[in-house]
């Protein structure tokens, strides 16, 4: 016992948020295992149990097999809870049970938080996650409200309609992707009421819990003229909408000759609005993306690349990534050395953190395409859709999810689990401790581009 605590205390932060999502998985995989969890006749091998587990812990959505087919009405609730925790964090709800029990949150505790939540200090967080944790339930509960309400007119049961608008509202809210009408919000292609109550679930789950809590203080702010939102929230959300826009308007053009040809404005204004919210790493789809053109799906893996924003329950580089590459780009083609946005100075090391995101994200994408390519027998734009989704945690796919063989199968989770505990975290598994360079070498340039 004394050398396991040892061996605890000797981990860093990130190992063991690394290693609480492992536990995650494992925990995930037998629960939804257990025999109450499943119907008899369902197809269930150790596979298909841990690639459900990831998905569900990475609030991914892709599955192997058919949820609805699957899951008994208890499996359903099992797998609604395990999608909060990969939702909101192990550590929010974790911290919530450690202040039930009147446990301190001390210096190690805070540490987690930090990591988990991709926070910057330590100062803050445990009122942070009481916000969160507040805000997500809040959420969840009027979606399951509303939607329960709604789904009367379509189950014969109230306790049908129940369960339907409590699993919707998780899924969405926690931009988990998973359905149990077997064909994602297929059904609900014609009623945009369903469709835009599932819309607001998105945002508000992956626009950023720092953007909600602010928008929430704000509101609650007597004097709201005063208020002044951080440059985070700013250049999230102006990221987050502006994303959703560009993507409404290119699916439009792209499919106006072909998938919208023939349907009326409406349609084609709803089904081209909610690809592009689901997009952000929801997951839920009202039609096939298989019926897409070439050009379409390929414009969707950029989304699904780009993701959602820091700090919320989406992966993908995140938004503010994105717009930070592209506002120092700008910047570096006209001159200048710096990078200015909202009146304030970008910090040059949150640039070059960019940079690393998005480059060890090309290469991670890039190998698992080629290795997919290597081992399976489809089409290359249903693989890379494929990776896409699973490093975005989207959830979205072209139908080739469980048709892949075991090894492709293993690369799809790897890369579901890295998109849930972010690059720097995979990053800093591999890192010692900080230390400064004793000496330096003298500098010299090299030719660039």
């Amino acid at each position: 016992m004394e050398r396991m605590k040892e061996f605890f205390a000797n981990l860093s932060a990130i190992h063991l948020i690394v290693l609480f999502y492992l536990s995650a998985v494992i925990i995930a995989t037998v629960l939804l295992s257990l025999p109450i969890a499943r119907y008899p006749d369902a197809e269930w091998g150790v596979i298909e149990a841990i690639f459900t587990a990831v998905s569900a812990v990475s609030v991914t959505g892709l599955t192997v097999v058919n949820t609805a087919d699957t899951f008994t009405p208890i499996g359903t609730i099992l797998l609604a809870f395990v999608l909060q925790f990969g939702g909101v964090g192990l550590m929010t709800l974790g911290t919530f049970f450690w202040m039930i029990r009147g446990k301190r949150i001390g210096l190690r505790e805070r540490q987690l938080i930090m990591v988990d939540q991709n926070q910057s200090n330590l100062s803050g967080l445990v009122k942070l996650l009481k916000q969160v944790l507040i805000l997500i339930l809040s959420i969840e509960a009027v979606g399951m409200i509303i939607l329960t309400t709604y789904f009367l007119k379509y189950f014969d049961t109230w306790q049908e309609a129940l369960l339907q608008g409590f699993f919707a509202s998780v899924s969405a809210t926690t931009n988990a992707g998973f359905d149990i009408t077997g064909t994602s919000l297929q059904p609900f292609a014609n009623d945009y009421f369903v469709q835009l109550i599932n819309i607001l679930l998105l945002i508000l789950g992956a626009i950023g819990f720092p953007v909600l809590i602010e928008v929430k203080d704000f509101l609650m702010n007597k004097s709201t003229r005063n208020y002044r939102f951080t440059l985070f929230t700013k250049l999230t959300t102006v990221t987050f909408f502006s994303l959703v826009v560009i993507g409404f308007i290119v699916i439009l053009l792209l499919e106006n000759n072909h998938f919208f040809s023939g349907r009326s404005w409406h349609e084609a204004f709803f089904y081209a609005l909610f690809q592009s919210v689901t997009t952000r790493n929801g997951g839920l789809a009202t039609m096939d993306v298989a019926d897409f053109q070439m050009s379409t799906q390929l414009f969707l893996c950029t989304l699904m690349f780009i993701g959602a924003s820091p700090s919320s329950v989406g992966g993908g580089i995140r938004t503010t990534t994105f717009a930070i590459i592209i506002l120092s780009t700008i910047s570096f083609a006209r001159g200048k050395t710096s990078t200015k946005v909202f009146n304030r100075e970008l910090d040059p090391y949150d640039i070059h953190r960019s940079y690393i995101v998005m480059g060890v994200a090309v290469m991670l994408v890039s190998s698992a395409v080629i290795v997919l390519s290597a081992i399976e027998p489809f089409p290359l734009t249903s693989i890379i859709f494929e990776v896409f989704s699973a490093f975005g945690t989207t959830g979205l796919s072209m139908g080739i999810t469980s048709d892949l063989s075991t090894p492709g199968k293993i690369v799809i989770i790897l890369l579901m689990f890295i998109g849930r505990i972010g690059i720097f975290s995979f990053l800093f598994l591999m890192r010692r401790n900080n230390f400064d360079d004793r000496y330096h070498y003298p500098k010299e340039r090299v030719i660039i581009g």
